[in-house]
């Protein structure tokens, strides 16, 4: 890639690409190229510029290298670019708001009072024929206010007026577009399945490829631990599948060949080959991402209260001006009580708050579905965890390792790293990460290691069958027993660990406790959501009783629940909300969907949100529990700006509505004073919460 470098200093880096222009697509593939690098901790691509800044760590040589190998052209449709925001709805919304700005900057100095009088007398129809619609439907809603005050003010001549309230209109109904389509935009990209390349079974073997070569009736393969990328059949393998993320469902299903597989759905145990039924977009997963894209069911009890308050201000508004009239007989005092309404600061405001609100989450990496789970946020005064992935960093660590018989513990250890290296899943992880640790290096030493889904590892050593897995594969199923004389030992066993059982010849070998240690902010979280207003927090686990009681005395819950299996969780849920309680569900959205669901509003926070944002409500990207207080703030502070804004705007109102009925101001002064606080109420509106929390 060509490119200047324009400015630069310590871990920080400008460029100027060598072109003449550049298009949106290539702004966002530069800018998910460059954010995929691992030294690289932040990128943003200026399109309008052809500039690029970049933040780093490490060898100012290792960027440039980078830089100077990478190939925009050829990258374009090849770079997965979610990443990235929508750039192009951004620039269109921007220029339709400049666009709108600068015309209405060019009619009042370029257009002659005549022009300008036929321009607002045009633009007035659909606003007094979305009145007259009201009225033949006999509902007295806001447009029949909307279409009186231009309509009234077309008649007298007053057109700066109505141009002033036709624009305000038009403002909020584009802001209000364009925060919706990108809450949409954004949740339909973090639900996106990011998945770029996919193993394509061909008759040369297993090639890796582009996801947009796939086509329909290719054959794919899929592999522990992967995201299925198409629904399909399986036509090998058995395996065990996580559908969750469409059903809702916890527990894995078993399946084999002939069975319909879904996109988005997690192969927990097993591989298998997949025929393709339908591409992406096509998809029962793609068409659930549809449905939540177009939902309007979202919005929040305050968006709703104020349309509802808006419309019933209206026959108030109309009676109030009648009366004005009727013991006055001044037109023009009549007219000023109709020019002034509380339709246009309610229904601006308002939803802007709560649009805005859902912005500022988002860039707080909090994906919220809707404005009435902020509010439920807000409301809440019970709070309940799940453990593992939420509370703990769900990346289990080996705390001891228990030798029975004659076996030395460290050998015991290097031989089930030696085995468990093999099988990418979390206790297997622990296990061999430990070894490294104290240094033991296991070369190969067995015979072909066979994984038995869902149990455990098989192998030999030295015509010795070794055997890693859970207490009922390795007594149950392989009947393998107790050295004479580690009875006491056995029973001894710490029970608030988990434990890995290793055999070797038939005989108990070693028990590995594992645990899962606890995210370092998770008790000071706890402490800062009670100074926030949460009276009672909760933990269910599926842990045993000594584990539970152990994690929550460490980090401080109020009340826990053990043994619990997902039924249970959405049990506990539902008798606390019928207790009165408004209950926050924290979970991974998987085993916790049934919770998440049954709570007045679900928070997923774990790496597998892919699984997890069809379920939650709410979706914290970062696997960080400190942005629950960011949550917490941000809905108090909407709440209060709601609520400050309907003070405000009735009193301000009522105000200029006294001063229009007594004759102490004109219709144009109120008409413009109202006007005025209805645009300053909603740019305030949509100033940043978080950090005018004080006077919100």
């Amino acid at each position: 890639m060509r490119y200047r470098i324009k400015h630069e200093s310590r871990g920080r880096i400008r460029i100027e690409l060598k072109l003449k222009r550049m298009t949106l697509k290539e702004a966002d593939t530069l800018e998910a190229w460059l954010l995929m690098q691992k030294n690289i901790e932040r990128a943003s691509v200026h399109e309008r510029t052809c500039c690029a800044v970049i933040s780093y760590k490490g060898e100012r040589e290792r960027i440039l290298e980078l830089l100077n190998d990478f190939d925009l052209k050829s990258s374009v449709g090849k770079v997965n670019t979610d990443s990235c925001g929508d750039r192009s709805l951004r620039r269109e919304y921007e220029e339709k708001l400049v666009n709108m700005v600068a015309m209405r900057a060019v009619r009042a100095v370029v257009f002659p009072p005549a022009v300008k009088a036929a321009w607002h007398t045009l633009r007035a129809v659909p606003y007094v024929m979305r009145g007259l619609r009201c009225v033949f439907r006999r509902k007295m809603q806001v447009e029949i206010l909307d279409g009186l005050s231009i309509g009234i003010s077309i008649i007298r001549g007053d057109h700066r007026t109505a141009g002033s309230v036709m624009f305000l209109l038009r403002l909020g109904e584009l802001l209000e577009e364009w925060t919706h389509k990108k809450s949409a935009s954004d949740l339909a990209r973090s639900m996106s399945l990011n998945i770029d390349r996919v193993w394509l079974c061909t008759e040369d073997g297993e090639v890796l490829v582009p996801i947009g070569k796939i086509r329909e009736n290719d054959r794919i393969v899929v592999r522990m631990g992967g995201i299925i990328p198409f629904d399909g059949t399986i036509e090998d393998g058995e395996v065990s599948i996580n559908e969750a993320s469409l059903t809702g469902e916890p527990v894995p299903k078993a399946k084999g060949p002939g069975a319909t597989v879904y996109a988005g759905t997690v192969l927990e145990e097993g591989e298998c080959r997949i025929k393709v039924a339908r591409l992406r977009g096509e998809s029962r997963y793609d068409k659930i991402v549809a449905m939540i894209e177009q939902s309007e069911k979202l919005k929040s009890a305050a968006e709703d209260r104020a349309i509802g308050m808006a419309d019933r201000l209206v026959p108030y508004t109309l009676i109030g001006s009648g009366l004005v009239y009727l013991f006055t007989k001044n037109t023009i005092r009549a007219l000023s009580v109709l020019m002034v309404d509380f339709s246009c600061a309610l229904k601006l405001s308002i939803p802007l708050s709560v649009l805005s609100a859902m912005r500022e989450a988002g860039d707080n990496h909090i994906l919220v579905k809707g404005g009435k789970y902020l509010e439920a946020v807000s409301n809440a005064d019970t709070i309940v965890f799940d453990k593992t992935g939420t509370l703990t960093h769900a990346k289990p660590k080996v705390a001891d390792v228990i030798a029975f018989g004659d076996n030395d513990a460290a050998e015991m250890l290097r031989l089930a790293a030696c085995l468990e290296e093999h099988f990418p899943h979390s206790m297997a992880n622990a296990v061999v990460e430990e070894a490294g640790s104290r240094g033991l290096k296991h070369e190969e030493m067995h015979s072909k290691v066979e994984y038995v889904v869902a149990h455990g590892i098989v192998s030999s050593v030295e015509d010795k069958r070794v055997i890693i897995g859970s207490r009922h594969f390795v007594f149950d199923d392989e009947k393998c027993t107790l050295c004479s004389g580690d009875e006491e030992k056995f029973e001894s066993l710490p029970d608030k660990y988990s434990h890995l059982y290793m055999a070797v010849g038939g005989k108990l070998a070693a028990v590995i406790c594992i645990f899962d240690p606890l995210k370092e902010e998770a008790g000071a979280t706890l402490k800062k959501l009670r100074g926030l207003g949460i009276n009672k927090t909760v933990m269910l686990t599926g842990d045993s009783e000594k584990t539970a009681a152990a994690i929550a005395a460490e980090v401080g819950v109020d009340d826990y629940l053990s043994e619990v299996l997902p039924e249970d969780k959405a049990s506990y849920i539902d008798r606390e909300r019928a207790e009165g309680r408004r209950v926050i569900m924290v979970g991974d959205g998987i085993n916790d969907s049934p919770a998440l669901s049954a709570a007045n509003v679900g928070i997923a926070v774990s790496d597998g949100a892919a699984i997890a944002r069809e379920v939650a409500d709410i979706t914290i990207a970062e696997d960080d529990l400190n942005s629950l207080i960011t949550l917490r703030r941000l809905s108090m502070a909407l709440a209060k700006r709601v609520d400050n804004n309907y003070r405000f705007i009735l009193s301000f109102n009522g105000m200029l509505i006294g001063l229009g009925a007594f004759g102490m101001a004109m219709p144009q002064t109120l008409a413009l004073l109202h006007n005025l606080s209805t645009l300053a109420i909603s740019l305030k509106s949509m100033t940043t919460l978080l950090h005018t929390n004080a006077d919100a």
